[in-house]
Parts: C-alpha cells; sequence; structure tokens
C-alpha cells in the first residue's frame, strides 16, 4: 500500500498486535461488533494469530496468551508499512534505535499463507517497533 512516508518508504500502522485472554470471543467482538474481518491466520491453539482487517488497510493482530491482561490490555508492539523494511530499519538505527531483530522474509503458514519481511527495534523508552513489508490485499 502506497504511503506518503519517503523516510520509511510506506508510512501508516499495517497492524497493532493485542494480546487476547480468549481469542474466539476477541475475533467474534471485534468482527461481528465492530466490522472487521478476518483476512489470515496462523499457527494453532494457543500459538494461533490473526490478522484483522479493519476496512482501511490498516489490520489488528490478535493473539492468545496465558499470561493475566490488566485492564487496558497488552500491547506487545506496533508495526509499521513500509515498502522497503531494509531501509526503514537503517534509519530507525542511524537513530539511535536498538535492532532486536534484523530484516528477514518469512513465510507465514497463514490461511492463506503468504509472504512478509519484517524487522523489529525498541524505540526511546524501549517499545517494541516492527516495521512489515507486504501488502495484503
Amino acid at each position: 500500500m502506497a504511503g506518503k512516508n519517503k523516510k520509511i518508504g510506506g508510512g501508516g500502522f499495517h497492524h497493532v498486535f493485542l494480546k487476547v485472554s480468549d481469542l474466539n470471543r476477541s475475533i467474534k467482538f471485534y468482527t461481528e461488533a465492530l466490522g472487521f474481518v478476518e483476512k489470515v491466520s496462523w499457527g494453532e491453539g494457543a500459538q494461533r494469530l490473526v490478522l484483522l482487517d479493519t476496512g482501511d488497510g490498516n489490520y489488528f493482530e490478535l493473539g492468545q496468551t496465558s499470561e493475566k491482561i490488566s485492564e487496558g490490555g497488552s500491547y506487545p508492539h506496533v508495526a509499521f508499512r513500509t515498502d522497503n523494511c531494509d531501509a526503514a530499519l537503517e534509519a530507525a538505527r542511524a537513530a539511535g534505535a536498538v535492532v532486536t531483530m534484523e530484516p528477514k522474509n518469512i513465510d507465514l503458514p497463514a490461511n492463506p499463507p503468504f509472504k512478509v519481511r519484517i524487522a523489529f527495534c525498541k524505540g526511546p523508552d524501549g517499545e517494541l517497533l516492527e516495521f512489515f513489508q507486504n501488502e495484503l490485499t
């Protein structure tokens, strides 16, 4: 998805990841109550993850956890859409970000299958940031 952010090549949120205590209950709420559409899922059982299309090219990722969820939820990371994962990570690194995962290609065993290129780094307060290169249509 083309964006206007020339620094990281794309821009906007690709997805926000929320840990939930009951994945099926959360999928039902976000799809039935808010109109999100399940786009892809991968993994099984407690390892299952789901990307829900919020309706405008942004996604909401849900994953079940056995950890206690405090009120307000648990957001493990924020993913920014980019058309060049490597360049986006280098821009963050040049600004002092601590890289936690170099760019790599992943074939997610999703339904439907799709390929992504991702990288992770920490922001100024240790927040986990992901650069996500892929166009889900």
